[in-house]
């Protein structure tokens, strides 16, 4: 049976952001390295995956675990996947791990991501920015 989680990770290895829209439930939390405050809603992490899609260089997942955690919107026990990745940013390599938390329809309803060295996370974090701003999806700073 394929999850939303494999056809996520398809999505995301053929660059499709089209193919994200139905796999996130409408109020999707996405919790960053480089924000606070989780990106809330379909329309919010969307946009986020489009300047993602964008930014990272030879993203590709090395692994996957799955299994069940506590959401953390609401300490729910819910159906999840850790999934391992690498890549580059701003001649920067990142080791990485995405949390995936399904909801009760298989959709993804939490999304949690990970990242390693810290100068990964810097070089993240104002590659990401830059593209939000540029698509008018955050203030200039």
């Amino acid at each position: 049976m394929t999850t939303a989680v494999d056809r996520f990770r398809t999505a995301v290895d053929n660059r499709d952001l089209g193919a994200l829209d139905d796999l996130f439930t409408e109020d999707i939390r996405l919790y960053s390295p480089v924000k606070f405050t989780p990106f809330e809603g379909r329309p919010a992490v969307l946009g986020l995956f489009g300047v993602l899609l964008r930014t990272f260089e030879d993203f590709r997942y090395v692994g996957e675990f799955a299994g069940s955690s506590q959401t953390s919107a609401d300490g729910t026990e819910a159906p999840s996947a850790v999934l391992l990745f690498r890549a580059t940013v701003a001649g920067k390599e990142i080791h990485g791990i995405d949390l995936v938390h399904l909801g009760e329809d298989g959709r993804i309803k939490e999304f949690t991501v990970m990242v390693r060295p810290a100068s990964a996370v810097q070089a993240l974090g104002e590659a990401v920015l830059a593209g939000l701003v540029a698509d008018g999806l955050a203030p200039a700073p």
